[in-house]
Parts: structure tokens; C-alpha cells; sequence
């Protein structure tokens, strides 16, 4: 049986080093609360509030280290409540997506584009997916097991030596299936 971890991700932020020195002030360095499942990435001690055309959320937690862009991560439920219309996407992949106003203790950003719903996916080590016969951005059918069971289709494989197994998923999937973060999915077919 191929048994992955599972990690909800609630609504989060990655920054740039650019928006990061603007929204917290020139040469700032964000502060580990706690590591993430992936090698090197961490959920920081700070937050900023995005604001939509409908709404806004504060204490949004940014992720790092910085990146290249800035970018929104939500679920569709937040997506209504800011009154945005995010495409589902993979983390990084922003073109053409919507703009949010980011507000930090320093200053704000208008962020043209960078929002999205992420695409749900599993996070492979090279030899984990060597083992199963998985290849990188291979679509998967995977069971998650939770106290309303639910196979999502479309759960594509991330393959790298740099990644911990994974599988990343947003609070409404969370929420549809009854899961939550330490809970196992079962990979039934490769798409």
C-alpha cells in the first residue's frame, strides 16, 4: 500500500525579499515559528492582512524563506470572502492570476498578480518515487481516509531530492474529506 502523510494548508503567504523589506522595513529577516515539512521551509512569527474587493483577512501567515515572488495561497471558500476569482494552480505558476493589497507594520504592497488556489499535490523524495514508479507531475487518484472518505483525482506528483513525502491539500479539502494534518491517504492509481 503506498501511504502518504497528509498536510492541510490553510490560507498563507510567500514573500519576496523586495515585499518583505517594503511590508517590514528595509533589510528585515523573518523569524522560524516553526519548520515545515519540507526540508528548509518554515511557517514565520509574522503575518500580514491581504485585502480583496470584498474583504480582508489579518494575521495571514507568511511562509519561508523569501522567494522569487510574492504569492496568496487560499482555498475557494477565502476566494468568496475577499472577492477573488483564483484559477487552481501549482505553487509559483501566477501568470495572468489576481492581485491582492498586502499589508505589513511598514508599509503595503499591491500585489498585480500571485493569487491562486493550489492545485493539490504530493510532495515525492526521488526515492520515494523511484520505489512506487511515480515520475515527476504524473497525475494520481489518492484515497483519503478520513470520517467522510473521499478519492481525489488530479493529485499531481512533485518529484525532488530536496522534498520530504507529502501530501498538501487546502482546508475545503480538508474539510470535504474529515482530515487533517498527520492523517494518511493511500495512492490508489496512477491517471
Amino acid at each position: 500500500m503506498k501511504e502518504v502523510p497528509v498536510g492541510v494548508s490553510a490560507r498563507h503567504i510567500h514573500l519576496s525579499s523586495e515585499h518583505i523589506g517594503i511590508l517590514f522595513g528595509a533589510g528585515y529577516v523573518l523569524n522560524i515559528m516553526k519548520p515545515l515539512s519540507q526540508p528548509g521551509q518554515f511557517a514565520a512569527e509574522e503575518t500580514v492582512a491581504v485585502v480583496g474587493p470584498k474583504g480582508k483577512f489579518d494575521k495571514v501567515r507568511i511562509l519561508g524563506p523569501a522567494r522569487n515572488s510574492s504569492q496568496l495561497e487560499i482555498s475557494r471558500t477565502d476566494a468568496f470572502g475577499l472577492g477573488v476569482n483564483p484559477p487552481v494552480r501549482e505553487s509559483g505558476n501566477i501568470a495572468g492570476t489576481p492581485g491582492i493589497k498586502v499589508i505589513g507594520p511598514a508599509g503595503e504592497v499591491e500585489l498585480k498578480e500571485g493569487v491562486i488556489v493550489a492545485a493539490r499535490h504530493i510532495h515525492f523524495h526521488t526515492s520515494d518515487a523511484e520505489k512506487w514508479s511515480i515520475a515527476d507531475k504524473q497525475k494520481l487518484k489518492v484515497r483519503l481516509n478520513g470520517e467522510r472518505p473521499l478519492i481525489f483525482e488530479d493529485v499531481i506528483a512533485r518529484i525532488s531530492d530536496q522534498f520530504a513525502l507529502d501530501m498538501h491539500i487546502d482546508t475545503d479539502e480538508a474539510n470535504a474529506a474529515g482530515v487533517k494534518t498527520g492523517d494518511i491517504a493511500v495512492i490508489v492509481d496512477v491517471l
